[in-house]
């Protein structure tokens, strides 16, 4: 759990020959993690598990990332199997937590490619694997995201990234080649859609698949050059729109801020009539893992297509601090509040819809999630019980004091403190929704698992048991026998849910 003490891990190399075991000292930081680094897993061995995780490296040496509790120091280190030496290769120090990707040698082993948010963007680094930086290999606002494919000869790297474009959504994945120093960037999947590339083991093809919430999904098979060379499928959706089927509607709002740009998905009823008044749902996920918007073509989604068939306007939308795809500040919006964070975006975003349709009824305001987006939906009953009217909060870390620890310690912080003695503890606080059960005016539905093994069951009933003793009316659904994603109970509680939304707004 967050803030108690943590395990200690250790390094042991075993030669399979006469089982001799010997440990790696690699102690630098009280409770650290270490993370074994991997080959680029290749296509042709995906079936094969031995053959598709292997080490980065040899005989003679291999990689290993070691990191700090608080995630705010990170060295990629090089471990020498004859002497069992550790070489701490690259640094990483910062006042928030860092995320990681995974490493690639080039150059024939001698050099290694590395992902890092160092200067406020994720770019891709080349260093000697002695330590030595050559050179950044991208620049710019752009998210870099994944390395997908290398080609040593033309020293060429092959990889994903957001953003790349101002005049597009910055959330469409693209991908793009780069020369090792750093030149010849290139866009090699233009066009205004979101993006999945899946390139060949040999770096001379890739698959793509591309669209939009509003565009039939395309997949076509592209050069390494950035060349379309055949189209392969295109969705047929006719059957979708003979059953009355309405592509949803992106759009842009200003965060509360005023400044930021945030972009979401609105989804209206099949029968929509712009001259009546529609209660409006958020269907909300606080990040910061993901937002939980669609920016490719999904036809299916339960919470937010299906729901908007009952008479509402349903959307989806981000808030700062909710998506890792933009810059390092936007992610890190949250961090040291993560009960509250995304809150006022999620308002400001109706509001704004509201003024600029006049479809959109502001007086009748739901709100749904699930995980983090039922924490998300309570807490906005809470922070705001005059302006959100219904929530339907499923599966919540509503007590993030009770949630696992890799979870609420990386994106709310964890602060390390060191006595005089040298005694290093680790101090965990965060708001909670149990402690402002009292503030609750509107209509809320909870609801958890049985047995839900990702959030405890006891969050939920943390915040019963609060709004019990506050004298505060609300319902509650258990699904007995349920872990976190509702199994073959997942029809039933939609059914539930939208009863409940239409009981209340409608």
């Amino acid at each position: 759990m967050p803030g108690e003490d943590g395990a200690t891990e250790h390094l042991i190399v075993i030669d399979l020959v006469d089982f001799a075991a010997a440990e790696v000292n690699i102690a630098a930081f009280k409770d650290q993690s270490l993370s074994l680094s991997y080959k680029p897993m290749l296509k042709k061995n995906s079936a094969d598990i031995h053959k598709s995780y292997q080490w980065l490296g040899d005989d003679s040496e291999f990689f290993i990332t070691r990191s700090s509790r608080d995630l705010k120091r990170i060295d990629v280190c090089k471990i020498n199997l004859a002497d069992m030496s550790v070489n701490s290769v690259v640094e990483e120090r910062m006042n928030t937590y860092q995320e990681t990707r995974p490493l690639v040698l080039v150059n024939n082993g001698n050099d290694l490619i590395q992902w890092s948010e160092r200067d406020g963007w994720a770019h891709f680094y080349l260093y000697s694997t002695d330590g030595k930086l050559k050179n950044q290999i991208t620049k710019g606002e752009m998210h870099c995201e994944e390395i997908i494919g290398v080609n040593e000869s033309t020293k060429t790297l092959y990889f994903t990234a957001h953003g790349g474009n101002t005049e597009e959504n910055p959330y469409y994945l693209h991908a793009y080649s780069v020369s090792f120093d750093g030149s010849d960037l290139k866009l090699l999947n233009p066009g205004n859609f979101n993006n999945s590339s899946n390139m060949a083991d040999d770096a001379k093809f890739f698959v793509d698949n591309y669209s939009r919430v509003n565009t039939a999904p395309v997949s076509a098979l592209y050069s390494a050059s950035g060349k379309k060379l055949m189209v392969l499928e295109t969705a047929d959706l006719s059957q979708l729109f003979a059953y009355g089927y309405k592509f949803p509607e992106p759009f842009t709002v200003k965060a509360a801020d005023g400044v930021t740009d945030l972009y979401g998905v609105m989804y209206k009823p099949a029968d929509f009539d712009s001259t009546k008044l529609y209660p409006l749902i958020q269907y909300v996920y606080p990040g910061p893992q993901i937002e939980a918007v669609d920016f490719s073509f999904s036809p299916g989604v339960v919470r937010t297509a299906q729901l908007a068939q009952f008479g509402f306007v349903v959307i989806t939308v981000g808030n700062r601090g909710g998506s890792p795809e933009r810059s390092k500040w936007y992610h890190n919006y949250g961090y040291g509040n993560m009960r509250d964070y995304g809150l006022a975006d999620k308002k400001r975003a109706a509001e704004e819809l509201a003024a600029r349709h006049d479809y959109v009824d502001i007086n009748k305001v739901g709100i749904h999630g699930h995980s983090g987006g039922g924490f998300m939906s309570t807490a906005a009953m809470l922070v705001y019980p005059d302006f959100f009217k219904v929530a339907v909060s499923s599966a919540g870390n509503h007590d993030n004091r009770m949630y696992n620890r890799w979870w609420s310690e990386t994106h709310h912080g964890v602060d390390e403190t060191i006595t005089e003695k040298g005694d290093t503890t680790f101090v965990y606080s965060i708001a909670t929704n149990p402690e402002m059960a009292s503030h609750l005016k509107g209509k809320l539905m909870l609801s958890t698992g049985e047995i839900d093994n990702n959030v405890h069951p006891g969050g939920t009933m943390r915040v019963v048991n609060a709004l019990i003793k506050a004298q505060k009316r609300f319902d509650l659904v258990i699904l007995p026998t349920q872990r976190h994603g509702y199994g073959d109970m997942t029809d039933y509680f939609f059914w539930r849910s939208a009863d409940y939304f239409c009981q209340h707004l409608i």
